[in-house]
């Protein structure tokens, strides 16, 4: 097991940048990742990244999503953040989709040999007499 003196906790001061957040406060978030140099300075040499952000709401709550907007400039990243969120919350919805398609495939019957619960695996407790049971 690694210990935190075996862990690499260095910061990259050739890859440092300054968050500014801007919101409507009705639809959303963009980060704009500014590059700068070690002592803080803009880094021109660098472009400026913009990050959005949404949420959507599932059954389990909000779930954030985070996306890159193509752009160079804060009124081109404003101008391609909803299609940015679109492509973002489709893809998340299909992967959201996907992991209970592969949820409710993993269903694991009493007796077939699946899974990596035994008989008296969870501490003696009796078989459930032939009843689906989720892992």
């Amino acid at each position: 097991m690694a210990t935190a003196a075996d862990l690499d906790i260095k910061m990259d001061a050739t890859s440092l940048y300054r968050e500014e957040i801007y919101t409507d406060r009705k639809i959303g978030t963009i980060r704009a990742m500014v590059p700068v140099t070690p002592a803080g300075e803009a880094d021109t040499a660098r472009d400026t990244l913009f990050i959005g952000e949404a949420q959507i709401m599932t059954q389990m709550g909000p779930l954030p999503v985070t996306f890159e907007i193509d752009a160079v400039t804060l009124d081109v990243a404003v101008a391609g953040y909803a299609g940015a969120a679109k492509v973002a919350i489709e893809r998340t919805v299909n992967e959201l989709q996907d992991l209970r398609r592969q949820s409710a495939s993993s269903l694991v019957l009493p007796g077939q040999g699946g899974g990596s619960f035994g008989p008296g695996a969870l501490g003696g407790v009796p078989s459930l007499g032939g009843k689906i049971q989720m892992p």
